[in-house]
């Protein structure tokens, strides 16, 4: 089994009786992330996907805004008590020799379920935006609802886990292009916009990010800085999130249902609002 996904033994209680069997649980393991060298941050993740995971990260964070940015992203001395490689430390080499700004060194860990925290202040993610807000898409309220239909069928390791997050980057018409899985969703996302930094792909004028979770602040401000002009949630916004959204011509779409949504800012891409 890859580490994508575990095996464990558990006790289920089931008919009014304990069971003893083997059950699927989503991989977490740390990821150090170093730029010349030099630490940056540690993020807990699913392994899988760490090169897209890592540029996301340095994109969100200012340190890159192109994949030539990067010379190389390779894995390095990570070791268990075995000696053997863990492949959980990566170390990135940027173009021209740059090193890693001071100002971007971490002095906390991040966690699967709030990430390596970013700015804190809209007015800082605003500058640090390269992107103008897209004018499209437009998306029937059709498209909307289908969205986190199609996002679920891309949910492999979700069917065999029950216990993981995705992102999803869709077309307007509601169909769904690239689907990353982590324990974190704020790693999903950054999964999703490091594959689409390398492959030439930002900004996302065009593009639709949905993401299975709730929409904090830190997934608005990703979806912000890879220019890409709709979120749409499966579950609920933070009051932090709405207001970056609104700030930023962020069209914000939570609550995403069977047959319901809320939009929370920027209507005008939602047909017949």
């Amino acid at each position: 089994m890859s580490r994508t996904v575990a095996r464990t033994r558990i006790r289920s209680y089931r008919d009014g009786r304990f069971v003893l069997r083997e059950d699927a649980v989503a991989g977490e393991e740390p990821l150090e992330i170093r730029v010349g060298g030099t630490s940056m941050a540690v993020t807990m993740r699913t392994p899988g996907h760490d090169v897209e995971l890592v540029h996301g990260f340095l994109h969100a964070e200012g340190v890159i805004a192109a994949a030539d940015d990067v010379v190389v992203a390779r894995y390095c001395d990570g070791v268990d008590d075995q000696g053997r490689n863990t492949y959980n430390v990566m170390d990135v080499a940027l173009a021209g020799g740059r090193v890693l700004d001071p100002s971007r060194q971490r002095t906390v860990d991040g966690t699967s379920a709030c990430g390596v925290c970013g700015s804190a202040s809209i007015d800082a993610i605003a500058q640090r935006s390269r992107h103008d807000s897209p004018e499209g898409p437009r998306l029937t309220p059709e498209a909307v609802l289908q969205l986190p239909r199609s996002l679920r069928d891309g949910q492999t390791s979700f069917d065999r886990t029950g216990g993981i997050h995705a992102t999803g980057l869709a077309a307007a018409d509601g169909t769904m292009t690239l689907v990353r899985e982590d324990v974190g969703r704020h790693n999903a996302m950054d999964k999703v916009i490091g594959a689409a930094l390398m492959s030439g792909g930002l900004p996302l004028a065009e593009s639709v990010l949905v993401t299975s979770s709730r929409a904090s602040f830190e997934l608005v401000q990703k979806a912000v800085l890879a220019g890409c002009g709709v979120l749409v949630a499966v579950s609920a916004p933070s009051s932090l999130a709405v207001e970056l959204a609104r700030d930023r011509g962020l069209t914000l779409i939570g609550f995403t249902r069977d047959a319901s949504f809320n939009v929370y800012s920027g209507a005008h891409r939602v047909l017949g609002t």
